[in-house]
């Protein structure tokens, strides 16, 4: 009898260290979830659940040959012309410069002075620059607003060259990023997208980029907005104004049931004119990259306004279903 009772008790307790376990684990799971809900929001992703959603939009009939729309969350692509086609990605390859300096970067305080050599070239091909000038001393985070609002290629080599050594070394930065995002149709030359046939991309390529680099707050931060002023330097002493070149041709960022909350602008001859950017449409994120627009004006920005209102309109839709 007492041999009965204590495989009675065993057995008891192994149900109890059992039990305890699993009320372990549960509770780890649990906290895993909340530390990551600060990090990804999952209260927006929750309220999300049930609500109606545009799973597919028409984007034909614009200027742009290239183009993919996304949802931001999950990175399903709803809408595309031409997603896969090798084109050029010009300036919109500034998004991969900056989001490598600012996970590279160890303080965005960091002060790094211009050299003469940083500018080598950049005057020759007629490369979009800042205002920074040679032996200038700017704050790190200076510079990548310099990057991201007016496309300034001397602050790409800058900061190439400090996190680097080299715009060369950079670039192995930039390509091994890509491969580690999957974006296999993309090959990086340069931190700036100036014309070489052998830096190419796709604009389903550089909407997975986007949607990697506005889980950044940095990033988020700088390419939402619409001008920036920096401190005063050894050659500026009252600082230099950047204007964001999207928000410029855009005074109005509203569209139907939304608002388009940043992006950036491209252009070569040879890439046209292109426009990674995002937007909020009845409360879910949306990714749009263009690419390959040859009209006067500004078609990128207008095929943009389209899409998003077009999105708008499809969205309000579902709700009268």
């Amino acid at each position: 009898m007492p041999d009965n009772r204590r495989r009675k008790r065993r057995r008891k307790n192994r149900k109890g260290t059992l039990f305890l376990c699993i009320a372990v684990e549960i509770a780890a799971v649990l906290a895993l979830v909340v530390m990551l809900g600060w990090k990804y929001d999952f209260g927006s992703w929750i309220s999300q659940l049930g609500k109606p959603v545009v799973q597919e939009l028409d984007i034909s009939g614009i200027n742009s040959s290239c183009a993919v729309l996304m949802q931001a969350r999950g990175g399903k692509i709803i809408g595309e012309i031409n997603g896969e086609q090798t084109m050029y990605p010009a300036s919109m390859t500034k998004i991969m410069t900056a989001i490598v300096a600012i996970e590279e970067l160890d303080d965005l305080d960091q002060e790094i002075t211009l050299t003469s050599d940083m500018f080598a070239g950049l005057y020759e091909r007629d490369a979009t620059q800042a205002g920074f000038q040679p032996d200038e001393t700017v704050r790190a985070i200076d510079l990548l607003y310099g990057v991201m609002l007016p496309s300034g290629a001397e602050c790409c080599i800058a900061l190439a060259d400090t996190i680097a050594g080299s715009e060369e070394g950079f670039v192995e930065l930039m390509n091994q990023k890509a491969e580690k995002l999957g974006m296999d149709g993309t090959h990086f030359c340069d931190t700036t997208g100036l014309h070489d046939p052998d830096h190419y991309s796709t604009a389903k390529d550089i909407a997975i980029l986007l949607k990697y680099a506005i889980r950044n707050d940095t990033f988020r931060e700088i390419i939402e907005s619409p001008y920036y002023s920096t401190p005063g330097t050894n050659i500026h002493p009252d600082g230099i104004t950047f204007y964001s070149s999207m928000f410029n041709n855009l005074p109005d960022p509203s569209v139907t049931g939304g608002k388009i909350l940043g992006g950036k602008t491209g252009f070569t001859n040879d890439a046209g004119l292109c426009l990674a950017s995002f937007a909020e449409i009845d409360g879910t994120e949306y990714i749009l990259v263009t690419a390959g627009a040859f009209s006067a004006g500004t078609p990128h920005i207008t095929d943009a306004v389209t899409i998003y209102n077009r999105l708008g309109e499809a969205a309000l839709a579902l709700h009268d279903e």
